[in-house]
């Protein structure tokens, strides 16, 4: 399984951010597709998840400005997160977490710096 997320590198304060993760290898629908960011200096925080029945939740703490998306071939899913500030500069990672044997596989992390 590897994933790979894509998007910009930079985005202005109070812009809305979008990130994609591209997807292969994976045969099974046994996956919750989870978006996670690690701010400098803090440890990982969960955005929110697609389960492996299609139902999203969210982070109270980003519910209010997340949505997160994935293409019906499995493929690609995304994020989008509105009002940025300078607090949300983080690396973004895409993770699958394989429900059946608690595997989680990682994207590499994308960094975004959100400029004032």
């Amino acid at each position: 399984v590897h994933l790979q997320e894509s998007g910009p590198d930079l985005v202005k304060d109070s812009q809305t951010l979008s990130l994609t993760c591209t997807v292969s290898g994976i045969t099974r629908n046994d996956y919750s597709w989870n978006w996670i960011r690690q701010s400098p200096g803090k440890g990982l925080e969960w955005i929110g998840r697609i389960n492996r029945s299609g139902n999203i939740y969210y982070s109270p703490i980003f519910k209010s400005r997340t949505s997160i998306s994935r293409d019906t071939s499995k493929i690609r899913f995304t994020l989008q997160l509105s009002a940025v500030t300078p607090g949300d500069t983080a690396v973004y990672y895409c993770n699958l977490h394989d429900t059946s044997s608690d595997e989680n596989y990682w994207g590499q992390g994308t960094q975004v710096i959100v400029s004032s």
